[in-house]
């Protein structure tokens, strides 16, 4: 098990360990969100993460079409995890929260639209996308 965390602590949440769905997002929304140039976030089954706190919850229209609902720390501001409704049995956990350098790095890069020119997200087998990561359906 590995724990994330907000800044003070207030809010932490349970993992079962790394996970290989990891994604690092440059939509205007998660710039603005992090205060940085993207977001990175871990993907993990709902029913294997708890949440210990009383996170705060913002929920904003999704490039998708649904909603994304953000969980937050009301004390420090920390986001710690996100729910969408395309991926309903998923919650994203910010990698910032895990706060392990050597968790695995990003295996998709989304919304590379609005990336900016100077990020580069590398490695063998990362997956870029300009839109977000739908999955493609065979034809």
């Amino acid at each position: 098990m590995i724990d994330a965390r907000c800044s003070c602590g207030a809010v932490s949440l349970s993992l079962p360990g790394p996970t290989r769905l990891v994604a690092a997002c440059h939509c205007i929304d998660c710039q603005r969100r992090t205060g940085a140039p993207f977001g990175v976030g871990a993907f993990y089954p709902v029913e294997d993460v708890t949440i210990s706190g009383a996170p705060k919850q913002y929920a904003r229209a999704a490039a998708s079409g649904g909603e994304v609902r953000f969980y937050f720390c009301a004390d420090c501001g920390s986001t710690v995890c996100w729910k969408a409704d395309n991926l309903p049995d998923m919650i994203g956990v910010a990698v910032g929260a895990i706060a392990d350098p050597d968790f695995p790095a990003p295996v998709r890069s989304v919304f590379e639209q609005s990336k900016h020119a100077w990020v580069e997200i590398g490695g063998v087998g990362v997956a870029h996308f300009e839109q977000g990561a739908a999955r493609k359906s065979s034809s």
